[in-house]
């Protein structure tokens, strides 16, 4: 068996003294893990680091096998990205959130948003809305994709404000607002509504939205709970968009 294939580097792991194990983002295999033989050594520990770009080579004997990569550097973002709270908090949240994934199972969309993503994580407004659209993006993938579009009560696409927490849903003002207390607020950027770079109460309302469907849909289920990298990374924006202001 043998393919390859460009793959973001998700993470690695030591295997025995030299090896490691290699856990990568493909388009065409999806999050896909392989040895590296001789992968601490200096010249290849700093290509394979979270966040680079790879032209993957993938071989075994057998498909259900780990497989040995062969990996060569096309994109180093790696040191760009630790540079900073919000691209180490946000690559590390990205790589909590793609290993909800089944392994081997592709998502190319998934594939093409990590990369927007983390070339565009060192400006905080745009990275946060990307991370909120790449968490909607794994909630539909993952067979959870909300709604937006339409209101579920009029079918109007017209002045969305809300989404039922119960459907996922978008609903409009006219219809949501005897009910607005129990309902969630959907933000312009989200809602095709004209808007601006988003602002920090439009982002804090997204990720409510999307905490609030990844929870019940996909993170308690699993008896598991939110990754630590999320709140880290929402701090490191609310200070960074602060600072900007």
């Amino acid at each position: 068996m043998e393919w390859s294939e460009e793959g973001i580097v998700v993470g690695t792991r030591r295997h025995g003294e030299t090896d490691v194990i290699l856990e990568v983002l493909t388009a065409g295999h999806g999050r896909h893990l392989g040895l590296v033989k001789g992968g601490r050594s200096r010249k290849q520990r700093p290509v394979l680091q979270a966040g680079n770009t790879l032209s993957l080579v993938w071989r075994a004997r057998l498909h259900e096998h780990l497989g040995n990569f062969r990996a060569e550097p096309v994109a180093e973002r790696s040191s760009r990205l630790m540079a900073s709270p919000v691209g180490a908090f946000g690559l590390a949240l990205a790589g909590a959130h793609l290993r909800l994934l089944p392994e081997r199972d592709p998502h190319p969309r998934l594939y093409e948003a990590l990369a927007l993503l983390l070339d565009r994580l060192d400006r905080p407004g745009l990275a946060a809305e990307l991370m909120v659209r790449f968490e909607l993006l794994l909630l539909d993938e993952l067979g959870f994709g909300l709604d937006l579009e339409s209101c579920a009560a009029t079918g109007s696409r017209e002045n969305l404000v809300y989404v039922s927490p119960k459907s996922g849903r978008a609903v409009s003002r006219a219809a949501g607002e005897p009910y607005g207390d129990r309902l969630l607020d959907l933000p312009a950027f989200l809602a095709g509504r004209p808007h601006g770079v988003a602002v920090r109460a439009d982002l804090e309302q997204a990720f409510r939205l999307t905490d609030t469907f990844l929870v019940r849909h996909v993170i308690e289920p699993r008896g598991l709970t939110m990754p630590e990298a999320r709140a880290s990374f929402l701090k490191a924006i609310r200070t960074a968009v602060e600072a900007a202001a």
